[in-house]
């Protein structure tokens, strides 16, 4: 028995040390199984987080080149040759991202001599999300071709931003809530572009129409008002600035409540009521031909080339006859499908006939006609406007006014 007992105690502590090195390997290879299990996890983590990395550097080096300034293609500096100072043009460049199109557009300006190019800046383009920062990329290839070829620029500011009305509203629609911050972007505009040689703005876009002022009636103490706002700023900004007042559009409907539109003449005598004189340097004038000849006399009931006269008579009227005018829409259609068109020849006749008569307004700053042209056709009488086709090809009028003005 005492064997037996010793035999068995013999064996136990062997029993139970395999037991334990049983439980052991267990635990050691559960343990190392949990080990790898998390390597593994950490593994798959530090990759996915890497692929993530990976992927936010590509698409951050995407955006930047997306937006980062591109170094332009600019031509050697060129010089407007022409008989004629006041001539100019309309050009519809903004939002255009074809560097070779803007080059050829504004040489073919500088080519029919013209010194004066009336272009749209969009506040919204240049501050699309906030009042903070400003993207320029478009508004520099613009200005920094049209220096190239010699040309002075009138820049028209509006358009508003998203965040800058209410939601749903039109894009013309500010309110005197963010006067202050569309006066900021003009000063922001003059103080970039000025050492470019940009001096010329333009408050505005024909606000005597409800679409033009937001869908809203129009007013003209508001506007005097918007003008009160942004004079000073665009001063300090630049002090040799000319600020214009926004051009009119000619409207000869006196019979209206005035909830859609407003007479020309009536909102630019109740703006000079409004005690907007010494808020502008300059009016900016729409000179629409209609189907009449450039020489035909102006009257209050009749939309021709000559009405920016009866403009100037109500600015002298109010002792502000010294202040100069420039026309930055005007012109003729010459659309076989539209019923306020003219003949081909007509257009172009006229047209010649326009900017000669520019010469002879002292008060008149420069004529800039709509429009030089587009990079697309609407396939409307709207295409009839321009001097030059969507593929670049000048119109006979083009050749005309080239030929009229002495270019070479």
């Amino acid at each position: 028995m005492a064997r037996s007992n010793g035999a068995a105690s013999t064996q136990a502590p062997r029993l139970d040390d395999e037991l334990g090195r049983r439980h052991s390997g267990t635990f050691d290879a559960a343990r190392d199984r949990g080990y790898n299990s998390s390597v593994f996890a950490y593994t798959r983590h530090l990759a996915r987080a890497l692929l993530a990395l990976v992927l936010a550097t590509t698409l951050g080096m995407q955006l930047w080149a997306l937006r980062a300034p591109h170094a332009l293609h600019l031509p050697a500096q060129q010089r407007v040759i022409s008989n004629n100072p006041k001539l100019g043009i309309h050009t519809r460049l903004s939002g255009v991202a074809d560097e070779a199109y803007i080059r050829q557009s504004l040489a073919q300006a500088r080519e029919m001599g013209a010194g004066w190019v009336v272009e749209l800046f969009p506040w919204a383009y240049a501050q699309p999300r906030s009042r903070y920062g400003y993207d320029w990329g478009g508004f520099d290839m613009i200005i920094q071709h049209a220096a190239r070829q010699g040309l002075t620029v009138v820049a028209r500011l509006d358009i508003v931003p998203e965040w800058a009305r209410p939601a749903g509203s039109s894009d013309r629609l500010l309110d005197e809530a963010h006067y202050a911050d569309y006066a900021e972007y003009v000063a922001a505009f003059l103080a970039r572009y000025r050492p470019l040689g940009v001096r010329h703005v333009i408050v505005w876009n024909e606000p005597n129409l409800a679409f033009e002022w937001g869908r809203r009636r129009p007013e003209p103490a508001a506007y005097a008002a918007l003008l009160k706002a942004v004079y000073p700023r665009a001063k300090a900004a630049a002090p040799d600035a000319v600020v214009l007042a926004a051009g009119l559009a000619p409207v000869t409907d006196t019979t209206s409540d005035g909830s859609d539109h407003q007479s020309d003449l009536a909102y630019l005598a109740e703006l000079y009521a409004a005690g907007a004189a010494p808020f502008f340097d300059m009016l900016a004038a729409h000179a629409y031909g209609a189907q009449q000849p450039p020489e035909a006399a102006p009257a209050p009931e009749t939309i021709n080339f000559r009405r920016p006269e009866l403009l100037h008579a109500i600015m002298a009227a109010h002792a502000d006859g010294a202040k100069p005018i420039m026309i930055t829409e005007g012109g003729w259609n010459d659309s076989s499908r539209w019923h306020g068109a003219v003949l081909p020849s007509q257009r172009l006749r006229w047209t010649v006939a326009a900017y000669a008569m520019a010469r002879t307004r002292g008060w008149l700053a420069a004529v800039c006609l709509w429009q030089l042209g587009t990079p697309w056709a609407t396939h409307t009488y709207q295409d009839n406007w321009s001097f030059v086709a969507p593929d670049g090809t000048p119109k006979a009028i083009y050749w005309a006014v080239r030929a009229a003005s002495g270019a070479p």
